[in-house]
């Protein structure tokens, strides 16, 4: 009786050996998988606006951007378009109203399940779905159909991330006085937009808090009369 209770006891544990070593080893990480966020610092004559790109809902959309980042597409640029309402619209035209050559268009990655929401950044295009190049905006109100605009119906308008820092930056645009075909009487430059890291992102939202604390705890000053 005993010997049966070992030589099971044996053949369970024999079996055992053979299934792990069938068992398929668990996958590394891949070293050169790329991010799910990047992130970018936009420099405009009426302050600095931090992106936060959403790679991993948004891939072609996100890469598109970067490369114009890259070859300095977007600097010297201005905000063309801007309404109070809606959006703020740049990156296609240079400082005299010119047009800037494009690479060539890319898919609407709009089925991404990202919604146009105040503070989100997506790809202006041409009534082609498909037609998007250099051109993005900016939502400076919930445009996803809970209010006037629905830019969510499809075929929709592609977001591809979310402004993290200066939205008083991008409200500061929104209420330019503005003129013919909604252009800012006062041309709103992109200075140069450029890749950061979550780093420096993180230096960013402290000394953010940091001020605005000090602000708050600063004494209000009388009232010169």
């Amino acid at each position: 009786m005993k010997l049966t209770i070992l030589s099971a006891l044996a053949l369970f544990l024999m079996s055992s050996l053979a299934l792990a070593q069938t068992q398929p080893a668990p996958k590394a990480p891949d070293a050169t998988e790329p991010p799910k966020f990047e992130y970018v610092e936009m420099k405009t004559s009426a302050g600095t606006i931090i992106l936060e790109l959403n790679r991993e809902k948004a891939p072609i959309t996100v890469e598109n951007f970067l490369r114009y980042v890259a070859k300095r597409h977007y600097d010297g640029t201005i905000f063309h378009r801007v309404i109070q309402d809606f959006v703020i619209q740049g990156g296609g035209l240079d400082v005299n109203k010119r047009e800037k050559p494009t690479d060539p268009p890319i898919i609407n990655e709009h089925k991404n399940g990202l919604k146009n929401k105040r503070g989100t950044i997506s790809m202006a295009r041409k009534p082609d779905p498909n037609s998007a190049t250099s051109q993005f905006f900016i939502n400076v109100e919930d445009n996803d159909g809970t209010k006037k605009y629905d830019l969510d119906r499809p075929p929709g308008y592609a977001v591809f991330g979310r402004v993290i820092h200066g939205m008083d930056v991008v409200d500061a645009i929104r209420n330019a006085p503005v003129g013919r075909n909604d252009m800012p009487e006062k041309p709103v430059v992109i200075e140069r937009v450029t890749r950061i890291t979550e780093e420096d992102v993180r230096k960013y939202l402290e000394k953010e808090k940091a001020e605005k604390a000090e602000k708050a705890d600063k004494p209000a000053e009388p009232d010169k009369k």
